[in-house]
């Protein structure tokens, strides 16, 4: 693994030509990789359970570890000015994600389709 020093994303590798490259899919820097450096290839492929691809999200609990946004989206209910958001593939693959928007006031949760 190596990041871009530009900017510090991962860096994928890359052929052409018959030489490989290091590329960055954020700023596009790219650089050779030397024949004595190791090759990159991916080994495993992560495999998740449908359990682990679900999110649960309770009345009355607050999810912590979702990220909030402020004076971007308000409740229909109550008007509030923050909310907490996710993103879920509810529809076919080619079609944008959902998203799900919960009120940090009352609760709420309503969702967005584009």
């Amino acid at each position: 693994m190596k990041f871009c020093p530009k900017c510090g994303a991962l860096m994928r590798p890359k052929r052409v030509g018959g030489k490989s490259y290091l590329e960055c899919p954020k700023c596009g820097y790219t650089e050779e990789v030397s024949q004595d450096q190791p090759a990159y290839k991916i080994a495993n492929k992560i495999k998740h359970t449908n359990k682990e691809k679900s999110l649960i999200v309770e009345e009355g609990s607050e999810p912590e570890t979702l990220p909030k946004l402020k004076d971007v989206v308000y409740c229909p209910k109550c008007g509030y000015n923050e909310v907490y958001y996710w993103t879920m593939q509810t529809r076919a693959a080619d079609e944008p994600p959902t998203r799900f928007y919960k009120c940090v006031k009352c609760g709420y949760v309503w969702r967005e389709y584009e």
